[in-house]
């Protein structure tokens, strides 16, 4: 066994399994803008594909959750990694004003886009001036 086995050897023997739950996070990057119709959060999630990512709102709360497909090529074991987490987690309260229930999400490039629209009494409107 070779001196570097040896110490990843011992590192396992000594730090117990987590679960899932367990597992440290990633707090994604985001950019949050804000128009007249509604707010836009756009986070950073490289790596997470469309079928592993989750994205879920109530009332008052938007979560966003991902986790990163790590492929080995079979019978390779990593010795050390830099990426230590594979799952994303990032929540955020939402205003009364938004509409939870018309959010629209798309992934493109490993980015995360999602889109929630204010309800209508909050939005502007413009008011047409008549002529007397």
């Amino acid at each position: 066994m070779t001196a570097t086995q040896e110490v990843v050897r011992r590192e396992q023997e000594t730090v117990p399994a987590r679960t899932r739950e367990q597992a440290p996070l990633l707090r994604p990057p985001v950019d949050i803008y804000e128009d007249s119709q509604g707010i836009t959060v756009q986070a950073e999630m490289p790596g997470v594909s469309r079928d592993r990512l989750n994205v879920q709102a109530d009332r008052n709360t938007l979560l966003i959750e991902g986790e990163i497909a790590l492929d080995m090529p079979a019978g390779m074991e990593a010795l050390y990694a830099d990426v230590q987490a594979t799952r994303y987690s990032r929540s955020f309260g939402l205003s009364s004003e938004l509409e939870p229930d018309r959010i629209e999400a798309t992934l493109k490039d490993g980015v995360l886009t999602v889109r929630i629209p204010k309800r209508a009494e909050y939005r502007p409107r413009k008011i047409e001036i008549r002529s007397a």
